[in-house]
C-alpha cells in the first residue's frame, strides 16, 4: 500500500514512522509536514534514507500543493496526525488552530474526495484528542459515547475537525476512522510539553512550575502504544469507527512530576529533594480542565490493542531518550517560545524582584 502520513516530523508522527517503516518494506510511506516549531527531521535520521520512505515539505492549508501530492503519490491510507497542539499556545494565539487544524483537515479531506472518486477501499484516518470531550469530575470515564465540550481553542479546533471526518463519511461516502488519544509522553517530544519539559528543568537544575494545587488528573498514554493503536484502527478497524487510546494511568499533575524527579534523580546520582524542592506552583491558565481518563475497552474488545508500557516502565524508557540525545534537545530549544505555565513563573519572580 501507499501511505500518507501527515505531521510525520512532529512528536507522535516521527515516533509512527520510526514504528513502521522498517517493519513494513512492502509498504511506501510518504510524511507531509510543514516543518513548523514542532517538526523536526532530526527525528526521522534512522530512516530519512529508506527505500520505501520520502518526505515533502507542504502546509496541509496549501490546498493545492496538498493536491499535487496526490496526484503524484496516489495514497490509499492517510493518516492525518498535522495539527497545532498546544493548549497554552491556543490561548495566545488561536488563529493559527484554527488555520492548521480545521482549514488543513477540510483541504486533505477535499484532496481524499477528489482522488478516490467515491472509492471505499481507500481510507482515511484522524487522529484526535480526549480534549474534546471537556472535563470530568472526580469520577467516570470518557467513552465514544460521550458529548463534546470542549473548553479551549485548541481542543475546539479539534473538535472541529472530527466533525468534518465523520461528515465526510456520512455525505460522500468516505471511508474514516477517528481515534481520540489520551495524553502522549515518550521520545522526541517538543520541550513545551509537561514530561519533556520537567525532565529537562530537571537536569538543568531550573523551577519545576505546575498549575496551581497541581490537583489536574491526565491518562498517560506511552507514544509507542499509541502508535500501535493507530495502525490497527487504520488498517482493521471497519469503516466509521471511533476508539479511544487511553493508557490506564491516571495521575495528577504533581504526582507525574514528583515521579519524574525520582526517575531523573535515580539516573543522574542526586538526591530525590534535590529536585522536588524546584517544584513551584504558578497561577492556573484559563479553561484548565479538571480531569481526563479513557475508557478504552472498545478497542481492546474489537482489535485486541491494549497498552504495553505501564506509567513507569514507560517513563523510564522516556527519561533515558533524553539523557542519550543532548543534540536533539539542543536543536529544539532555541528559545523562541516560553509556555504559558513559565511566562507565569517569570512574570512572578519579577514582581518579586528575583
Amino acid at each position: 500500500m501507499k501511505i500518507l502520513v501527515t505531521g510525520g516530523a512532529g512528536f507522535i508522527g516521527s515516533n509512527l514512522l520510526q514504528l513502521l517503516v522498517p517493519a513494513h518494506s512492502e509498504h511506501e510511506f510518504v510524511n507531509l509536514d510543514k516543518l513548523g516549531y514542532a517538526g523536526n527531521l532530526q527525528s526521522l535520521k534512522e530512516i530519512e534514507s529508506a527505500p520505501n520512505y520520502r518526505f515533502s515539505q507542504i502546509d496541509l492549508v496549501d490546498s493545492q500543493a496538498v493536491s499535487e501530492v496526490f496526484e503524484s503519490f496516489g495514497p490509499d491510507i492517510v493518516i492525518h496526525l498535522a495539527a497545532e497542539s498546544h493548549v497554552d499556545r491556543s490561548i495566545h494565539g488561536p488563529r493559527a488552530f484554527v488555520e492548521s487544524n480545521v482549514v488543513g483537515t477540510f483541504n486533505l479531506l477535499e484532496a481524499c474526495r477528489r482522488h478516490w472518486n467515491g472509492s471505499t477501499s481507500a481510507r482515511f484516518h484522524h487522529v484526535s484528542t480526549d480534549e474534546v470531550y471537556g472535563s470530568l469530575g472526580d469520577d467516570g470515564l470518557f467513552t465514544e459515547e460521550t458529548p463534546y465540550d470542549p473548553s479551549s481553542p485548541y481542543s475546539a479546533t479539534k473538535a472541529a475537525s472530527d466533525h468534518l471526518v465523520r461528515a465526510y463519511s456520512r455525505t460522500y461516502g468516505m471511508n474514516v476512522t477517528v481515534t481520540n488519544c489520551s495524553n502522549n509522553y515518550g521520545p522526541r517530544q517538543f520541550p513545551e510539553k509537561l514530561i519533556p519539559l520537567m525532565i529537562l528543568n530537571c537536569l538543568d537544575r531550573k523551577p519545576l512550575p505546575i498549575y496551581g494545587e497541581g490537583l489536574n488528573v491526565r491518562d498517560w498514554l506511552y507514544v509507542d502504544d499509541h502508535c500501535r493503536a493507530i495502525w490497527k484502527v487504520a488498517t482493521e478497524a471497519k469503516a466509521g469507527e471511533t476508539y479511544n487510546i487511553g493508557g490506564n494511568s491516571e495521575r495528577t499533575n504533581r504526582q507525574m512530576v514528583d515521579a519524574i524527579c525520582e526517575v531523573v534523580a535515580g539516573k543522574t546520582g542526586v538526591a530525590p529533594t534535590e529536585l522536588t524542592d524546584l517544584i513551584t506552583r504558578v497561577a492556573d491558565r484559563p479553561g484548565h480542565d479538571h480531569r481526563y481518563a479513557i475508557d478504552a475497552s472498545k478497542v481492546k474488545n474489537d482489535l485486541g490493542w491494549e497498552p504495553a508500557e505501564s506509567l513507569e516502565s514507560g517513563l523510564e524508557k522516556t527519561v533515558d531518550w533524553y539523557l542519550a540525545n543532548p543534540e536533539w534537545i539542543a536543536a529544539v530549544r532555541d528559545g523562541s517560545y516560553r509556555s504559558w505555565i513559565e511566562q507565569n513563573y517569570a512574570a512572578r519572580e519579577e514582581q518579586e524582584g528575583k
